[in-house]
């Protein structure tokens, strides 16, 4: 079976959470492989197993190499590994998944590792997988290597998903669209929103800079989340990964923190065989607000 029939069989089992991004209408998927509304707008699944629901063309820093890095650090020295086992015990706690199959929804999936990793800590077959980013070179990625889940290529703003249809979003280290989240949640459901802590990356952020973006605050993030959605649990998570220079240098290359400092600096940083880095996050549980 091609990757292109997989996936879509794949949406055909929430096609009930998926809706037509341009008119609202409910969609089918189609054996051909395509999702196709009512109104005849149709969206044809990729060789990959991803389907493009954008309406508009999308352009950013996130490249291919960037996810192909990420992919890399993240399989291959546990870095996050401690925060997927966290997602996970969160996630089995929504009541909804103890009596029938529940949709999570990574909202800002990139490469798709982090669904892919949780998925996998879950080891569910009553949970299923949608994974959704605006970069179309982290979903084709996704798609190619994790046949776990539902890939999208698709904008927040105008998400695919039905009204009350996922049960847990996730959104780790990604922008927010709060209204579109409780639209999106089911009853009982519940966002899980992880943000970097003060320490995140400190080794990274203090070797790459000498002004003030060597220091991070979230109070930010933390009150634009309060003001949006009711938190009903925080769950600070703080530890360190021992990192080889090759993983150094994909740390370097996936995040945005080494997009504009002195190359001076970033050579510095890597003129060692090994480092701890510091991972310190913050998982915000919240459901929406009456």
């Amino acid at each position: 079976m091609s990757k292109r029939i997989d996936g879509a069989m794949r949406a055909a089992r929430i096609a009930h959470a998926l809706k037509c991004p341009v008119c609202g209408n409910p969609v089918q998927v189609e054996e051909s492989g395509r999702l196709l509304c009512p109104e005849n707008h149709s969206f044809d699944f990729a060789k990959q197993g991803y389907v493009n629901v954008l309406t508009r063309p999308a352009a950013g820093h996130y490249n291919k190499e960037l996810f192909e890095a990420r992919r890399r650090i993240m399989l291959d020295s546990g870095l996050y590994a401690p925060f997927h086992k966290a997602a996970s015990d969160l996630i089995r706690e929504v009541p909804f998944l103890a009596s029938g199959t529940g949709i999570i929804a990574d909202i800002g999936c990139g490469e798709g590792t982090h669904l892919h990793k949780i998925l996998e800590e879950l080891d569910d077959p009553h949970v299923a997988g949608a994974g959704l980013d605006i970069a179309k070179e982290g979903v084709q990625l996704a798609a190619r290597d994790f046949p776990d889940a539902v890939w999208l290529v698709g904008d927040l703003a105008q998400s695919p998903f039905v009204d009350g249809s996922i049960h847990t979003i996730l959104n780790i280290l990604s922008p927010s669209n709060y209204e579109e989240f409780a639209r999106m949640l089911a009853p009982g459901g519940r966002l899980i929103k992880a943000v970097p802590g003060a320490g995140y990356l400190r080794e990274l952020r203090e070797a790459l800079y000498t002004d003030e973006r060597r220091t991070y605050s979230n109070e930010g993030t933390v009150e634009l989340f309060d003001r949006h959605f009711r938190r009903t649990e925080t769950v600070p998570l703080r530890y360190s990964v021992l990192l080889r220079r090759a993983q150094l240098e994909d740390l370097v290359r996936m995040t945005p923190l080494s997009w504009s400092p002195d190359p001076e600096a970033v050579s510095r940083f890597l003129d060692c065989e090994s480092a701890e880095i510091t991972v310190e996050l913050d998982l915000l549980i919240g459901e929406p607000r009456d």
